[in-house]
């Protein structure tokens, strides 16, 4: 007799085939996907569609309001915003997928395919929570808005615009929650249960043209010190002189919470992350290319383009550069420091920036709901805060919210964490559910949270 697949995960599954790439850098995209998209969460969440208010948001996003029940005492108190988006990077080199990465295929209890982590896995968890609390007949303690985005891969527009729609209707949320950290094994040297990381800010996103200009000419009589050499001299300048190692403050407070949970020689420092905070941050370097990220501003770089043909010297040669800045540091101090490292002989163009997202308060209800529905279904997860390496939609939240946190509810290797933006992004059907169960969680907590979050305003 065949197994019946459960309906939450062919939900995913029809959406994990639909190619929502969002144009880049304001290009036009194919709305067809994401049309569908549509279709597809309205054919299988009918109740979350039907007992609320569906707002499309430019340019293929949706706010989805499920108002509160109207006998809960707070039901009149400040809305949540949980989050998610529709758009996934490029396939990329298909042949190297195990699996194609739009079949959306179950093998041996695994779902592979572009979108399964990043974030459409996260989409319908929530939308799915959501559908079960009013399927019960129920619904939220407070007023909660599903904010999925269309653009978020490529920094578009979208979020922005939803924020000004729910400016616009006077929405104070009491917390925002979009993608961010995981329930998350291997991640730190030495810590052996999986932690489940919260972000309560992300880094800054800068992003650099480097140029060096030269006369160029027929490739048999190259000239010394020409663009390519002066751009190769740059970027090994700027690895051999890496931004200084510090500790934000939620940097701090996470050491001080995994302290108990760090080799025993360790301990003794970590527990004192506050006295420690150079001897912490050159440790984080020396662990590790994702350690290394919580302790300074980075530098990649990510593209580099000379000259149209093998036989030709280039008249400019070009290095893009994407940087993730610390908390606490400007993309203005960034920029100023990768001229001096550089050299006058290199020009330094800003492409974009974003400043790091203000940081949220971990002693406050609203976290502590976060920390107890990830104790409540990862009882093995030892729940911290951090700060995000990467940009999320969230960032724009902030505007109208001081309480903006990001976490994905799914236990995620350090192999699935290195498929993101990658090949072979896959996750467990199990961690899948698991993660549904974790926002009905924290949708059922709402209505626990009513003096606490009195006192916490």
């Amino acid at each position: 007799m065949p197994t019946v697949e459960h309906p939450n995960v062919a939900a995913l599954r029809d959406i994990l085939r639909l190619h929502t790439v969002a144009g880049q850098e304001g290009a036009e995209c194919d709305p067809a996907p994401f049309v569908e998209l549509h279709r597809v969460l309205r054919e299988h969440f009918p109740l979350t569609h039907d007992v609320g208010e569906v707002v499309e948001v430019p340019p293929h996003g949706l706010l989805l309001r499920v108002p509160a029940d109207p006998d809960s005492p707070t039901a009149t108190d400040d809305p949540v915003v949980l989050m998610a988006h529709m758009d996934i990077v490029p396939l990329g080199d298909e042949s190297r997928w195990t699996h194609p990465p739009l079949a959306a295929e179950v093998v041996d209890g695994v779902i592979w395919g572009r979108g399964t982590l990043d974030d459409k896995g996260q989409l319908v968890a929530v939308i799915a929570a959501m559908e079960s609390l009013l399927a019960d007949g129920r619904r939220p303690a407070r007023e909660v808005w599903l904010s999925f985005g269309s653009d978020e891969e490529v920094m578009g527009t979208c979020a922005h615009n939803a924020v000004e729609i729910l400016r616009s209707r006077g929405v104070s949320p009491w917390f925002v929650l979009d993608e961010g950290g995981a329930v998350a094994s291997g991640a730190f040297p030495g810590v052996s249960r999986p932690i489940g990381v919260v972000g309560v800010s992300e880094k800054g996103v800068l992003s650099l043209r480097l140029t060096a200009s030269g006369r160029g000419g027929h490739a048999s009589r190259p000239a010394k010190g020409g663009p390519a050499a002066r751009i190769a001299r740059a970027i090994l300048r700027l690895e051999r002189h890496p931004f200084p190692a510090h500790l934000s403050p939620a940097a701090l407070e996470m050491l001080a919470r995994l302290a108990p949970h760090v080799p025993r020689p360790l301990r003794p420092v970590a527990g004192r992350a506050q006295r420690h905070p150079g001897a912490l941050a050159r440790l984080l370097v020396a662990a590790g290319p994702e350690p290394a990220a919580l302790a300074r501003t980075t530098v990649a770089v990510t593209t580099l383009s000379a000259s149209p043909a093998i036989n030709v010297s280039p008249t400019s040669v070009h290095a893009g550069l994407n940087l993730r800045i610390a908390v606490g540091e400007t993309t203005a101090e960034a920029t100023e420091r990768v001229r001096r490292t550089v050299g006058d002989d290199v020009e330094v163009t800003v492409i974009d920036e974003h400043d790091p997202s203000p940081l949220s308060p971990v002693d406050d209800p609203a976290f502590e709901l976060l920390e107890r529905t990830i104790t409540d279904v990862f009882p093995d997860a030892v729940p911290v805060p951090y700060v995000m390496y990467a940009a999320t939609d969230s960032r724009h939240f902030t505007e109208i919210c001081p309480r903006v946190y990001r976490f994905a509810p799914f236990r995620m290797s350090a192999e699935q964490r290195e498929s993101i933006h990658s090949y072979d992004e896959h996750i467990g059907v199990d961690d899948f559910l698991d993660g549904i169960r974790w926002y009905r969680r924290l949708l059922d907590g709402l209505d626990s949270t009513t003096a606490a979050a009195e006192v916490g305003r």
